[in-house]
């Protein structure tokens, strides 16, 4: 059996997080830009 490449899967993780960072923060830049435009997230509104 292979051994597992664990640096492999840190890297992918961090590569996840970082999109997943990115990605929250162009909306809260999105968000800041348009603040007239109500939230999209039902949840959000309550």
């Amino acid at each position: 059996m292979a051994k597992p490449n664990y640096s492999f899967e840190k890297r992918q993780r961090e590569l996840k997080k970082i999109k997943q960072q990115e990605e929250k923060r162009l909306e809260k830049q999105a968000r800041k830009e348009s603040p007239d435009t109500p939230p999209t997230d039902p949840e959000q509104a309550t």
